[in-house]
């Protein structure tokens, strides 16, 4: 089988796995991309699935903000997902069912929502007057075997960044208003805190994470539109998520609960 077809093949083996919860090998195992090929695999699978669903481009996800994580993947900057709008949710409560997921995974994020096109020259301080910030959770998730912390930087990209749900919490501020260098957060299951973070462990600033996507996009001749919501990298290190009910306080930006069950 050539490579294209192996490509062909795997985009609709990750998008089955998905849909049954079957998890599948890695695809390093069997074949190597650049990562422009792996995006350019991404970009192709989203294209299929958001046919197949229905659904929309909502915005993106930035993973590997920090040198520890970025480590996992032996790399030294971060990678990127795209979140259809079946990705996202938002509420003072959600409910996630891990019946409906394969290893997911939770992370304390800082997320930003666009009251403007972004263009491709944006600068941090023109990213900050046409976005608003919010507290997050988010739930990664991937469609491969064993995936964390195994996986290879081209694996990640291919499955589309591993991304499963994002949940925001309905208030949204001015990020020119934020002081988004000094956001803290506590993490906490059951009422008990089990982890903390804070907002510089994301390229010291969160607005510069959303500023390298704004590059990286333009590799691809995108860019952020006006609506796209971003979320931009974790406070606090991946935990296994497990049935119970989670809360992300955030110092300035108020906090963000979720509900996980069967």
């Amino acid at each position: 089988m050539g490579k294209e077809t192996e490509v062909q093949t795997y985009i609709d083996k990750l998008l089955e796995a998905e849909k049954n919860i079957t998890p599948v090998p890695f695809l390093s195992n069997t074949v190597t991309l650049s990562e422009d090929e792996a995006y350019r695999f991404q970009h192709e699978l989203i294209a299929k699935k958001s046919a197949q669903l229905n659904d929309e481009v909502k915005g993106y996800k930035v993973s590997m903000t920090s040198p520890e994580t970025q480590a996992l993947a032996d790399t030294d900057e971060p990678a990127y997902g795209t979140l259809l709008t079946s990705n996202h949710l938002e509420g003072e409560v959600r409910n996630i069912y891990l019946s409906n997921m394969n290893s997911p995974l939770l992370e304390a994020e800082i997320a930003f929502l666009l009251t403007d096109d972004l263009p491709y020259d944006a600068t941090v301080e023109e990213i900050a007057a046409k976005t608003k910030a919010a507290a997050c959770l988010e739930v990664p998730d991937s469609r491969y075997t064993d995936w964390f912390p195994n996986f290879q930087l081209m694996d990640l990209i291919c499955d589309n960044g591993v991304t499963g749900k994002i949940v925001t919490s309905p208030e949204w501020k001015e990020s020119s208003t934020v002081e988004l260098e000094k956001i803290t957060v506590s993490l906490k299951r059951h009422g008990k805190k089990i982890d903390e973070g804070i907002s510089t462990h994301v390229m010291s600033n969160p607005l510069n994470s959303i500023l390298w996507l704004v590059k990286k996009l333009a590799k691809a001749d995108k860019y952020l539109k006006k609506g796209m919501v971003i979320s931009s990298g974790t406070l606090t290190s991946p935990i296994p998520l497990e049935k119970g009910v989670y809360e992300a306080e955030f110092s300035q930006l108020g906090s963000v609960k979720i509900n996980v069950t069967d």
